[in-house]
């Protein structure tokens, strides 16, 4: 599946980086750009770095927000390229937060920007290694979870799985084929790939995870035989009811005991976000700070928000 011509879409973004405009940049300690892109220009300067506000391992929790929060990145994406609007959300609201690029091949930048391309069991251990090392940086009990697309099931992979489920508390998911998709194509690894530079060299490079998405699969089957959520672990899903990449959009949703349901465009049709737009989105932004701290609610905006960006 493909997108709008990419140049277009990175010119926009890195305009929106540098020119202040009105509810796009917040004046906080870091400034929260809400477009799903926000984080190329911090990995074309600083290849395979870590946005500022993340990784700091000498970071505490405190006591309103005691468990860090680790984010898992989509198919394609990276530590800084999935996370250009979380990182700097989340580190002014006070959350220890990092980020990891796992299920990469050990090649060359760019191509080793491109993470999730391995298996989800191989992605949710290298995953689940990370957490390991959270808690233990921080002296946290738990760590709760941002996830997109993928991310959220190589994160439920290691709580389910891999041992992971005392040592989470909160999974709040944005766009997650829980159930798989029928849509064909790799337009999330494409949007990554070019926007690094690789161009249609993305092409020649295998995306194993890919082939364990599709709906009515063997991996999804197994890792959802149980039912598809832990029980000592509460869930969120956030999505928008005009994906293309988790067809259909409900494979994202479905309904659990543990588990709270949001469609993005219910209450507040100008907002367009589909798969890749919805981790860029101040309305989807909101709700999962409200996923994350449940105890003080804030208003969920309501504005006109573009696909693609956010």
């Amino acid at each position: 599946m493909r997108r709008a011509p990419v140049t277009a879409v990175i010119v926009a973004v890195l305009a929106a980086l540098w020119v202040s405009s009105a509810g796009a940049v917040q004046a906080e300690r870091y400034p929260v750009v809400y477009n799903f892109f926000a984080g190329i220009p911090g990995e074309l300067t600083n290849p395979g770095g870590s946005l500022p506000g993340s990784n700091d391992w000498s970071c505490r929790p405190g006591a309103e927000h005691p468990n860090p929060v680790v984010l898992a990145h989509g198919t394609g994406g990276g530590a800084q390229t999935n996370w250009g609007t979380y990182v700097a959300l989340l580190a002014n609201e006070g959350y220890c937060v990092y980020s990891l690029t796992y299920g990469a091949y050990d090649l060359p930048w760019p191509i080793s920007a491109l993470g999730g391309m391995m298996p989800v069991q191989a992605n949710a251990a290298e995953f689940g290694a990370f957490v390991d090392r959270v808690r233990a940086a921080t002296g946290a009990e738990r760590v709760d979870i941002v996830a997109h697309s993928q991310g959220g099931l190589v994160a439920n992979y290691f709580v389910k799985r891999l041992g992971g489920a005392g040592k989470v508390g909160k999974l709040v998911s944005l766009a997650v084929p829980w159930l798989g998709t029928t849509a064909l194509g790799m337009a999330d690894v494409a949007a990554f790939a070019r926007a690094v530079g690789l161009g249609e060299a993305w092409n020649s490079i295998p995306c194993l995870a890919c082939a364990q998405m599709p709906a009515g699969g063997q991996f999804l089957a197994e890792l959802n035989a149980d039912g598809i959520y832990h029980p000592s672990v509460t869930y969120t899903n956030i999505v928008g009811n005009m994906e293309e990449i988790v067809v259909p959009y409900t494979s994202a949703v479905p309904p659990g005991p543990n588990v709270t349901n949001i469609v993005v465009q219910h209450g507040c049709a100008q907002d367009y976000s589909e798969h890749l737009g919805i981790a860029g989105s101040p309305r989807a932004a909101a709700h999962v700070l409200n996923a994350l701290d449940p105890a003080h609610p804030r208003e969920v905006p309501c504005h006109f928000v573009a696909p693609f960006t956010g």
